[in-house]
């Protein structure tokens, strides 16, 4: 079985932008030299940085900065050894074993795909309860409110596509299973059939090139989306979309631009699915998308949309220094 992403690598140019950007996105700088940069999620989940003329990675699937490589982890040698004979006849394809434990190839848009056994770790963490009609949960204890996120692990990747099909049928032959599906324009697919409800997602747009759209990092829950977005906006990076929810997925979302390419999103409440999920098919539209979003985010000082301010009164004044 696929665990889900053990590590991501990206190029670009823009390097110190890119060390700023993650040392605020929450994750834990590893190492930084000239030439990489290596940050880690709580569970363990790698995402490294390179630059774009690096010579150890393949050709680029778009020009500027980009995505390059996913590494997927399993469980055990049984399923690196069944891996290997499902990619076997695919382009760049390269059995490691014997040296790094590793398998590796390239998908049909040319980003390189690793196999490995995970290297994520168990941690003793959890999202706040909610208080839903019927099932309390949370008692005695209010929610929690982040200053900013340090995120759990790397949810999902999200590829432009210019051939959908081909890219379904390579990531099904190698076990990944299709939750949902634009017909002939996306495709939603899990690692694992008892997972969340998508760790790719494959998008194909009229005249668009394979590229990069988005990587999206989990945290704990919705207050951590908040936080975390908030906290991005204080230190001065540009919202795309959000906060908001995905219906599809039920997923709360805000998504930034991201010095490395495409954007990134910090994600919590994903829909977990089983082997009973019946694929849904959904026509693209503003609502199937988003049930609701903020364009422009939500300004981290004022804590309200941007270039609206904090009004006076009551609720909002601060009450006079006792002292």
């Amino acid at each position: 079985m696929i665990e889900g992403i053990d590590a991501i690598t990206y190029s670009t140019d823009k390097w110190d932008d890119s060390a700023r950007f993650f040392a605020d996105w929450g994750l834990k700088n590893l190492s930084q030299s000239d030439t990489l940069q290596e940050w880690e999620t709580l569970n363990g989940a790698r995402v490294n940085v390179r630059r774009t003329d690096d010579a150890s990675l393949p050709p680029p699937m778009e020009a500027g900065p980009t995505l390059r490589e996913v590494v997927w982890g399993v469980q055990n040698d049984a399923q690196l050894e069944a891996l290997a004979k499902a990619m076997a006849s695919a382009p760049g394809f390269a059995d490691n074993r014997a040296t790094t434990g590793t398998l590796q190839a390239l998908d049909p848009h040319g980003l390189r795909i690793v196999f490995q056994k995970s290297i994520k770790r168990e941690i003793d963490i959890a999202g706040v309860p909610s208080n839903t009609w019927g099932d309390v949960r949370r008692i005695d204890t209010p929610s929690p409110i982040y200053e900013r996120a340090q995120p759990v692990e790397i949810g999902h990747v999200v590829l432009f596509t210019d051939k959908l099909d081909i890219a379904e049928a390579f990531y099904s032959g190698l076990g990944f299973t299709t939750s949902d599906r634009y017909p002939g324009r996306g495709v939603f697919m899990r690692c694992s059939v008892n997972g969340g409800h998508h760790d790719i997602f494959l998008l194909q747009l009229p005249n668009k090139a394979s590229g990069l759209n988005h990587v999206a990092f989990t945290v704990r829950d919705l207050h951590e989306v908040f936080g975390g977005g908030m906290n991005m906006s204080r230190k001065g990076w540009k919202t795309q979309l959000g906060p908001g929810k995905h219906p599809i997925s039920s997923a709360i979302f805000w998504y930034f631009e991201n010095p490395c390419g495409g954007l990134i999103e910090y994600n919590a409440d994903e829909d977990h699915l089983t082997e009973n999920w019946q694929v849904r098919e959904f026509e693209p539209s503003p609502t199937a998308f988003a049930e609701w979003a903020i364009d422009g985010g939500i300004d981290g000082n004022t804590r309200r949309q941007p270039k609206v301010e904090v009004g006076t009164g009551f609720l909002t004044e601060k009450r006079p220094s006792s002292k």
